[in-house]
């Protein structure tokens, strides 16, 4: 039987908002079966909270936020791809802000703060969204697509006009049943361009951005002293984001995932596109004496090691 994850015991870290550029603290907290992935802040009265839920995502310029009523949740894209690479289903994270912190911009920090407490297996089958027949959505020259697979597949191809990314690859797929999440794709850092700077900081993004959380670039090359972590580490990241932004069906996923310059808004609509139709999905488990497909078998026991 595939079971639910969970952490050990709790792991705390403090870093900045990448866009509200302020200080918060986040705890990771184990949750029971069936929890899902829990955001609540603790600095506010009541102490209210949101789940991860497609329904929930308000907000996608620059990031993915989750809001109930008065309050919400942001930047959540980074540590819910780590939850998903690393098959965590239960979890319940405190901030003590609105914003996720970045810490360097990808989500190897948070696989760190998994690692460094340990997973714990639940004694209850581990649930799936699997795909059961092809959904598009179309903007203009940007789609994305989920197809039956059993297993999760990503294929993500970019078109940027700027020489640094030329020089770099701009498709890539990605199998979690194949490589691990955490040397493939977790330190895949966010990236941009130093002249639309002061553009997203007039409108109160991108305030606690720097070389310490982002790849930046000017009109010709890479600014980070360092270079790239991976030589296709712009269209990686866009795959990072769509693990995160597919998570948030509070399942992991069965089906292949194939886009092109998509973002977290369109990531968003395919997910309330494949949830709005009955047919198009259904949730599964594996108990002790159901077939598990290789694939996923695979996947878990790479996220695992």
């Amino acid at each position: 039987m595939l079971r639910q994850r969970t952490l050990k015991s709790a792991v705390t870290t403090t870093g900045v908002g990448l866009h509200t550029g302020a200080p918060v603290e986040m705890t990771l907290r184990p949750a029971g079966p069936d929890t899902g992935i829990v955001f609540q802040r603790v600095d506010l009265p009541g102490l209210p909270s949101v789940a991860a839920d497609p329904a929930r995502v308000t907000d996608t310029r620059m990031c993915t936020s989750l809001r109930d009523g008065d309050f919400k949740v942001s930047t959540v894209e980074h540590l819910m791809s780590a939850l998903a690479g690393m098959g965590i289903d239960n979890l319940r994270v405190e901030l003590n802000g609105p914003e996720v912190p970045i810490l360097d911009g990808s989500a190897a920090p948070f696989v760190f703060l998994i690692q460094s407490v340990g997973i714990e297996e639940l004694d209850v089958p581990k649930r799936f969204l699997r795909v059961l027949k092809t959904i598009d959505v179309v903007e203009g020259d940007k789609w994305a697509r989920l197809e039956p697979h059993e297993g999760f597949r990503l294929s993500f191809s970019i078109a940027f006009d700027h020489p640094a990314i030329d020089r770099t690859g701009q498709s890539v797929t990605f199998d979690l049943g194949d490589t691990p999440y955490r040397k493939d794709i977790a330190r895949a850092r966010t990236f941009g361009f130093a002249q639309d700077v002061e553009m997203m900081r007039s409108h109160g993004l991108a305030l606690g951005g720097s070389l310490d959380n982002a790849v930046v670039m000017d009109e010709f090359k890479v600014l980070n002293p360092d270079g790239l972590r991976y030589a296709d580490e712009f269209v990686k990241h866009k795959v990072l984001d769509a693990i995160g932004d597919l998570y948030m069906a509070g399942l992991p996923l069965l089906g292949a995932f194939t886009a092109h310059k998509s973002g977290h808004e369109l990531n968003n609509r395919l997910l309330r596109a494949l949830l709005a139709d009955q047919t198009a999905f259904e949730r599964v488990s594996f108990g002790d004496t159901d077939p598990v497909p290789r694939a996923v078998t695979r996947q878990f026991a790479l996220a695992a090691a």
